[in-house]
């Protein structure tokens, strides 16, 4: 039942990122009730998501986890291409803001895809915890281009604040290697909830602090070079968990 009701609000959803997108060379209006529409439908989604979440039982909490962090990635992508419509509106067709449209609904759609495979896994515990785990290093992967972007964050950190972040890179690394090891579907799902989070916050708190203004320029561009590099080795780490 629930899974009905969300592949329907997906679908839906979908429409109304193409309205988004088709609405930046339209008028204001349109694009005004495409950005209300979608914001309607999301909520939608998210409640459904939330109720089949809840479904599962609280004896397995790390995949309700999975199924809130799927909804919460399309919000995101949601959002975010809202903002690239607004700025693309009435722009020229080879402007680069219609680029960045292009791009984020790329991301949109590649996220409610992500959801409905993950609603779809959660129903076969035989592959619940390699969806999660795909589902994780897609995450990552995003977050890496959002990272690695010209885009300056709102405020900085101090550096003790980042090397901090990396002991979470840590604790996941020694929890991916077990998973590895036992190739329990709970302990997968479990290292895959925990390293979206240990990268997610390292790479905030990387950037964050490269930023600070007693920062070089040179060592912002080391401390970005190795956020990326870590990142990129963690992906190769759960790469290997997935391929065993």
């Amino acid at each position: 039942c629930y899974r009905e009701n969300i592949l329907k609000t997906a679908k839906a959803l979908v429409e109304d990122t193409k309205l988004l997108v088709s609405g930046a060379a339209s008028s204001q209006d349109k694009l005004a009730q495409a950005a209300q529409s979608s914001a309607n439908t999301i909520t939608q989604l998210a409640e459904v998501v939330k109720l089949g979440a809840a479904s599962l039982g609280s004896d397995d909490p790390e995949t309700q986890v999975v199924l809130i962090n799927a909804i919460k990635d399309v919000a995101k992508a949601l959002s975010d291409l809202i903002g690239a419509t607004k700025g693309a509106a009435s722009k020229p067709a080879d402007d680069p803001s219609m680029y960045q449209l292009k791009g984020a609904a790329k991301v949109m759609v590649t996220n409610v895809t992500s959801l409905l495979k993950t609603v779809k896994a959660v129903e076969d515990e035989a592959t619940r915890g390699t969806r999660a785990l795909e589902a994780t290093i897609e995450y990552i992967k995003q977050e890496l281009t959002v990272f690695q972007s010209s885009h300056v964050p709102e405020k900085t950190s101090s550096p003790e604040e980042s090397i901090r972040m990396t002991k979470g890179i840590t604790m996941a690394t020694a929890k991916a290697v077990a998973a590895g090891n036992s190739c329990r579907q709970e302990d997968v799902i479990a290292t895959a909830n925990l390293s979206r989070k240990a990268v997610s916050d390292m790479l905030t708190a990387c950037k964050q602090a490269s930023y600070h203004p007693d920062v070089s320029e040179e060592v912002r561009e080391r401390a970005l070079r190795f956020g990326t590099e870590c990142t990129l080795g963690y992906l190769e780490l759960l790469e290997h968990v997935l391929l065993v």
